[in-house]
C-alpha cells in the first residue's frame, strides 16, 4: 500500500518508536510524549514498575528481581507486549482517554529505511494493541526532512544523515523520495562502547554507561577533530580489583578511539555519493549534509564530516525530534505536495 499524504492527513497521532527515545505528537496538540524507550519490570510478577526516564536511571542499579529492558531496538520493535505497555504508561490516562474517544483511531509511524516486513509488522501490530484502527508506515528519512525544514518536495538534491543510537542513516531525497540511501549500523551506542573499551583496555577501568556522558561534555571544549591537550576526572570500578577508583583520561586518545566506529559511517557517504546521479551531487556541493537524530550532537562530528567530503554540513535546530515533528507536519497538512515511498502496512 503507498502511503498519501491525504492518508496522513486522517491520521490523529504520529509515533516514533526508536531505540533510545519514544515520541509521540497528537494532531492539534503538538509533542506530547519524549521519554526513552526503557521499562522495568518485577520478572517474579510481570508487574511494570517504571516506563521513561525512572526506568533509565535505574539502569545497572536494580536488585535481581527488577530487569531493566528495551523493547526497541534499532529502530524496530523486538517485544510487542512490553512495547505496548510502555507506550500506555507513557501517554498516561487522561491522554489515552482522549485518543479513545476517536471513532477510527488511525496512528502514522516512522520506520527505518528498509526495513523487512516483520520489523514493519511489529510496529503496527503495537501501535493496532493500543486501539488504532489503522497504522500508516512513514520512512524515518523522509519525515526527519519534512521535520527540518528541507524542500524535500523539489526537483533538487538534499541529503540527510540521521545518526541514531543503534543505526545511522544517509540518503538523497529529491521530489519528496529517496534516490538513493544506506543504512549503518553504526550509532551513538557504538561510540559509548568505543569509550567505555577503551578505558577497560588503557586504564583497567570499567565505566558504568551513564558515565560517558562527562567524557562527551569534556569532548564539547575541543571537538573530535582539534588535538588540545585536555585531560577529565573519571569515576570506575579496577578491573583487578573491584574497587571504586578514578583516573585523569586523556581526551584526545579517547578521540582516536571514537573515529574508529565512526569510519564506517563516512564509508557509508562514500557509496552514497558513488551511486548518486552526477546532477544530484553537484547539488549537494552547494547544499551540503544535514545533521538530524540525538547523535548528531556528538561534539565534533559536523566538523570531521566537513573535513572528509569538503561538503557544508548542517545540524538541525532540533535534531533529536525531527522526525515526530516531521510526521506531526504531515498530520496537520502543513504539506501540499509530496511524493512519498511506498511502505507496507
Amino acid at each position: 500500500m503507498t502511503v498519501s499524504l491525504e492518508q496522513l492527513r486522517r491520521c490523529h497521532v504520529a509515533v516514533d518508536l526508536g531505540a533510545a527515545r519514544t515520541r509521540v505528537y497528537v494532531k492539534g496538540v503538538g509533542l506530547v510524549v519524549d521519554q526513552p524507550s526503557v521499562a522495568a519490570v518485577n520478572i517474579r510478577n510481570g508487574a511494570l514498575i517504571a516506563v521513561g526516564e525512572f526506568a533509565e536511571q535505574m539502569t545497572g542499579r536494580t536488585p535481581d528481581y527488577i530487569r531493566v529492558m528495551r523493547p526497541v531496538s534499532g529502530g524496530t520493535v523486538v517485544d510487542i507486549d512490553m512495547a505496548q505497555r510502555m507506550l500506555r504508561h507513557l501517554l498516561g490516562e487522561k491522554l489515552r482517554r482522549q485518543l479513545r474517544r476517536k471513532p477510527r483511531l488511525r496512528a502514522a509511524a516512522c520506520t527505518p529505511h528498509e526495513a523487512d516486513p516483520l520489523a514493519q509488522r511489529a510496529t503496527v501490530e503495537t501501535l493496532v494493541g493500543l486501539g488504532a484502527r489503522r497504522v500508516e508506515l512513514v520512512d524515518t528519512l523522509i519525515a526527519a526532512a519534512v521535520g527540518c525544514g528541507l524542500p524535500v518536495e523539489q526537483p533538487t538534491a538534499t541529503m540527510i544523515m540521521m545518526c541514531g543510537a543503534a543505526t545511522t542513516q544517509v540518503a538523497v531525497l529529491s521530489l519528496g523520495s529517496i534516490v538513493t540511501a544506506a543504512r549503518i549500523p553504526v550509532g551513538g551506542e557504538a561510540v559509548d562502547h568505543a569509550v567505555i573499551q577503551h578505558l577497560r583496555h588503557q586504564h583497567e577501568l570499567m565505566l558504568p554507561s551513564q558515565s560517558v556522558r562527562p567524557l562527551q561534555i569534556a569532548l564539547s571544549e575541543n571537538g573530535l577533530t582539534l588535538q588540545g591537550p585536555s585531560t577529565t576526572e573519571i569515576h570506575g570500578r579496577d578491573v583487578a580489583t573491584g574497587l571504586a577508583r578514578s583516573v585523569r583520561v586523556d581526551t584526545a586518545a579517547v578521540r582516536d578511539a571514537i573515529h574508529t566506529p565512526l569510519t564506517a559511517v563516512l564509508d557509508g557517504i562514500g557509496k552514497i555519493l558513488r551511486d548518486c546521479p552526477p546532477d544530484l551531487v553537484a547539488d549537494l556541493a552547494d547544499r551540503g549534509i544535514m545533521m538530524v537524530g540525538g547523535s548528531a550532537l556528538l561534539p565534533g562530528l559536523d566538523q570531521m564530516l566537513r573535513d572528509a567530503t569538503g561538503m557544508p554540513v548542517l545540524i538541525a535546530e532540533r535534531p533529536d525530534v525531527c522526525a515526530v515533528l516531521g510526521l506531526g507536519e504531515m498530520l496537520e497538512g502543513n504539506i501540499s505536495s509530496m511524493v512519498l515511498s511506498p511502505l507496507t502496512a
